[in-house]
């Protein structure tokens, strides 16, 4: 086994669905953010945490044939969520908890892989992962699945964020205003060393990055881009997060004074084109966002 460019780890969920002859379609960070990755023709390995029942589903193939390296690990417990449209917003309720994934899961050539996406969905991965992984690695998290409180049967809680090994370990990382409902630190002490950047996003009022560079805290804020037609947007954001970390490793070296605005602009296309329901074909994202070819020295 050889080492993709791009390992993505996480539990994948069975989000219930009436319209699915199963009841129910694979969902979860790792799924969608896999997926994105493998749309984009990039080197992929995805380590997806699966009960007995997701590990049958025919979203696994899909993955495959896109190019995705899948290594399957068999958990008792994984994920179950009803996700319910509101005029208010999204209704998640809790069926079922996730067993943890570990570090020792990871299969040892994957240790050489240059970026790493932790994007858990219920908890799953742990503050062990922030020394698992290489040093010289550019890792992304996912901060929504971190912080969830899961009850089976009732909606879904939230729980405070609290630094820990995984904020300071992590170079790129992502969370939603909606995540932060039971509280959260000043954003300043989730970027504790430089070359930190973390996103808050908001859905269709677009999203705010914050940088630490030479000790100082930089904001931008990312415009998002209107999707052409109304859709479901769950994933969006896990499909937002892994754009910006695949830009910015194509990208590296590429820009001075800090992230490259042209990565968060491909993240805010790709979410939205999610949000369209529609395939994210490479050759329309070159014309669109004119980014997606790394320089010769990354080939």
């Amino acid at each position: 086994m050889t080492a993709p460019d791009f390992v993505v780890v996480g539990a994948a969920s069975r989000d219930l669905d009436p319209t699915d002859p199963r009841g129910w379609r694979l969902g979860g960070g790792v799924t969608y953010s896999s997926r994105l990755l493998g749309q984009l023709g990039l080197s992929v390995g995805a380590l997806i945490g699966l009960d007995a029942a997701a590990a049958q589903a025919h979203e696994l193939d899909g993955l495959r044939a896109l190019g995705v390296t899948t290594e399957e690990v068999a958990l008792d417990r994984g994920p179950v969520f009803d996700n319910q449209q509101t005029p208010w917003g999204r209704v998640q309720i809790a069926h079922g908890r996730s067993d943890p994934l570990t570090p020792k899961a990871l299969p040892a050539a994957w240790h050489d892989s240059r970026a790493f996406l932790l994007n858990p969905v219920a908890g799953e991965i742990g503050e062990a992962w922030a020394e698992g992984l290489p040093a010289n690695a550019l890792v992304g998290l996912g901060y929504q699945g971190l912080l969830r409180v899961l009850s089976p049967g009732r909606v879904v809680g939230s729980r405070p964020l609290v630094p820990g090994p995984l904020s300071l370990r992590a170079d790129l990382a992502a969370l939603s205003n909606e995540d932060v409902r039971a509280g959260a630190p000043p954003l300043r002490r989730l970027l504790r060393r430089d070359g930190q950047r973390l996103v808050v996003t908001e859905g269709a009022r677009g999203a705010m990055h914050m940088e630490r560079r030479a000790g100082r805290f930089h904001l931008r804020y990312v415009p998002a881009v209107r999707a052409r037609v109304g859709g479901d947007a769950t994933g969006a954001g896990d499909t937002f997060l892994a754009a910006w970390l695949a830009a910015t490793l194509l990208l590296q070296g590429t820009s001075t004074g800090g992230t490259d605005p042209r990565s968060l602009a491909l993240a805010a296309l790709c979410a939205s084109l999610l949000v369209e329901a529609r395939t994210i074909e490479p050759a329309e994202l070159l014309v669109r966002s004119r980014l997606l070819k790394p320089p010769d020295s990354q080939r």
